[in-house]
């Protein structure tokens, strides 16, 4: 039943934005209450905005701190964590038509762009200005520029170049009860006042609604990669590979994993032809130019084998290697076609990385549960995929069981949670064992003191974890 505070804050809606915008029926509103977590709960929304506008979403905002309604911003729901799932009562502002890129200056090395924009737009729109946008996570052909902002996104290439906090230079957010605030800076340096700005990035929305984001770029276009791909029998081995890589202090463009489960379920969906003739495969590369890239690849190799690769080599097709990559991107949605995945985002200490894969496969082992794993091993940052079967609800409480034993497994070796998908709902549990009470208590004060009415996303990332 809508109660009369839903009544008014409806009536406040439409009288505020054209019917078009604002949709109410469960019919239209079912697609937008959800991103790709399907372990998080979602609740049903009392309306969803199609923004258009900064001006549309202020309109939103005002509303709803006049008549107590949460707001949840919205990407292209393609989140890991449930950060973007609607919560019953609430209105859920979708960010995906802002989708113009305002300004690309290769002089000044930096994009303005609306929350919409997915990733891989932007980076086709700045080649052809001779200039590129590093951060590239998987999802980067759907995800959007403002999701990747809102959960501090990383990528392939992240263990090279950084993630996407590295890359934002300002941004404008609507906060409080409708007010429009800049944050950040176009200059190259500034160090005036607090850094809201980085703030505002990884925030997931319990902030404020992030309506314009000013990126850094990098000049020239990015070098030819160079691909190594090695074999392992086992996890652990293909981490003591990792581990050695990061001793050697070679900083590929790339290094990630891919278990058995990944590939087969890969080439069942898309018949790619990539047999798993390992339990476990390494993808390494480097954009080095000239002999330094040569001389990083002969590293990888190297360490590959010291390591106890059962083969490697540098890849002589780059076609084929091109499919090894698409692999690791198609990999999650492969899965999926699987059953219900709970999806980890754990990350270590880089020279830990052999000893979190065997606690993973011992997780398994222990709660007779599958899991599959890719990784950006380079970084350290872990993608246990739990696989359940559809309707088996033993199955989902074992997962369960592996899901709190890797996190707690990841903590005690000195790593996080979450290495980039954020914490949303799934993690919660998770970061109240990270972060101390005094250091939860200060991330509070902050919500409390930018967002006073509690409106913004609330429940999720610090909420109850119970």
């Amino acid at each position: 039943m809508v109660d009369n505070s839903d009544n008014a804050a409806l009536r406040a809606l439409r009288s505020a934005l054209p019917d078009e915008v604002v949709l109410t029926d469960p019919d239209s509103t079912g697609r937008f209450s959800h991103d790709e977590a399907e372990w998080a709960p979602c609740g049903k929304p009392l309306a969803v905005v199609r923004a258009r506008s900064t001006e549309d979403v202020v309109a939103a905002v005002e509303a709803c701190a006049e008549h107590g309604v949460p707001v949840v911003p919205r990407g292209a729901g393609t989140g890991l964590s449930g950060g973007a799932n609607a919560i019953d009562g609430c209105v859920l502002i979708s960010l995906e038509g802002m989708n113009e890129i305002l300004e690309i200056n290769p002089r000044e090395q930096l994009a303005v762009v609306q929350p919409g924009v997915v990733n891989d737009d932007l980076r086709a729109a700045c080649r052809e200005h001779g200039a590129w946008y590093p951060p590239d996570p998987a999802s980067s052909p759907w995800s959007t520029i403002g999701g990747n902002v809102a959960t501090n996104a990383g990528g392939v290439c992240c263990v090279k170049y950084g993630v996407t906090r590295d890359y934002v230079l300002g941004l404008e957010a609507v906060v409080g009860s409708g007010e429009v605030v800049r944050l950040g800076r176009r200059t190259a340096k500034g160090v005036a006042g607090y850094d809201l700005c980085g703030l505002f990035v990884g925030s997931e929305g319990t902030l404020g609604v992030v309506t314009e984001v000013t990126v850094k770029l990098l000049p020239g276009l990015r070098a030819p990669e160079r691909t190594v791909v090695g074999y392992f029998d086992s996890l652990v081995a293909a981490g003591e590979a990792v581990a050695a890589v990061a001793a050697a202090g070679v900083v590929p463009s790339a290094l990630e994993l891919l278990d058995q489960h990944c590939l087969r379920a890969v080439d069942e969906w898309k018949n790619m032809g990539l047999s798993a003739e390992a339990d476990v495969l390494l993808l390494g590369r480097s954009d080095a130019p000239g002999q330094a890239g040569e001389q990083e690849v002969d590293a990888l190799v190297r360490c590959f084998d010291e390591a106890g690769a059962t083969w490697s080599a540098r890849s002589t097709d780059q076609q084929e290697a091109d499919a090894l990559f698409s692999a690791r991107r198609l990999a999650y949605p492969a899965l999926e076609r699987l059953g219900p995945l709970l999806t980890e985002d754990v990350c270590v200490p880089r020279a830990l990385v052999p000893d979190m894969l065997a606690r993973i496969e011992a997780a398994a082992q222990r709660h007779d549960t599958q899991i599959a794993n890719i990784a950006h091993a380079g970084d350290g940052n872990l993608h246990p995929l739990i696989i359940t079967p559809p309707g088996d609800d033993e199955a989902r409480l074992r997962a369960q069981r592996a899901f709190d034993d890797i996190v707690a497994d990841a903590i005690d070796l000195g790593g996080t949670v979450t290495g980039e998908h954020g914490v949303g709902l799934l993690k919660r549990k998770g970061l109240h064992a990270e972060l101390s009470p005094k250091v939860i208590d200060m991330h509070h004060d902050i919500k409390n003191a930018l967002d006073p009415a509690g409106i913004f996303n609330p429940g999720k990332v610090f909420g109850d974890p119970s």
